[in-house]
């Protein structure tokens, strides 16, 4: 016999085993868990077995059922890790009211950058609210208000380094 002859065999005997105890399976299925998805389960086993080389198999409906059984664990463990990083996500994601204190620091500094970049001038701080908080392109920039791109790089950079000079400050203190 050749291998593809030998796996043609093992696939339809396989096949023969999950076709005769489909209902077997799906109610096992059912039983563990599986509910509604029961069918989409099926396949996925039909899946596996199917494109799996194997040898033969001395209890093929045991194999069939300890697949489905590692099959529902599969889920169960995708399930309970899906609920874990939610829950985690969800814990990062709650929003605690900042103290009086931390309120009153944010804004002292948001001040501080708003000096900052007022401070390189009209234009500068002009293209950078239209680059960094409108998502405009620079090259749009350059052309909306009639100057080169690299006015428009230059004066960017100009709010930047004023911008660090800022966060050194706030890293100094």
């Amino acid at each position: 016999m050749t291998q593809a002859t030998d796996r043609n065999d093992a696939a339809s005997g396989i096949e023969g085993v999950l076709l005769a105890n489909r209902d077997r399976i799906l109610r096992f299925l059912r039983l563990r868990g599986a509910g509604d998805a029961a069918e989409d389960l099926f396949q996925d086993l039909w899946m596996r077995l199917t494109e799996k080389r194997t040898g033969p198999i001395a209890d093929p409906i045991a194999y069939a059922m300890r697949a489905a059984n590692n099959l529902m664990l599969d889920r169960y463990r995708a399930g309970r890790q899906r609920e874990l990083r939610d829950k985690a996500w969800g814990e990062a994601a709650a929003v605690q009211k900042p103290s009086a204190e931390a309120v009153l620091i944010s804004r002292e500094q948001l001040a501080l950058v708003e000096q900052a970049i007022a401070a390189t001038g009209e234009r500068p701080a002009r293209i950078f609210r239209r680059f960094r908080v409108d998502g405009i392109l620079q090259r749009d920039i350059a052309a909306e208000m009639g100057i080169s791109l690299s006015t428009v790089e230059a004066d960017l950079r100009k709010v930047y380094a004023a911008l660090a000079a800022v966060r050194r400050q706030f890293d100094a203190g």
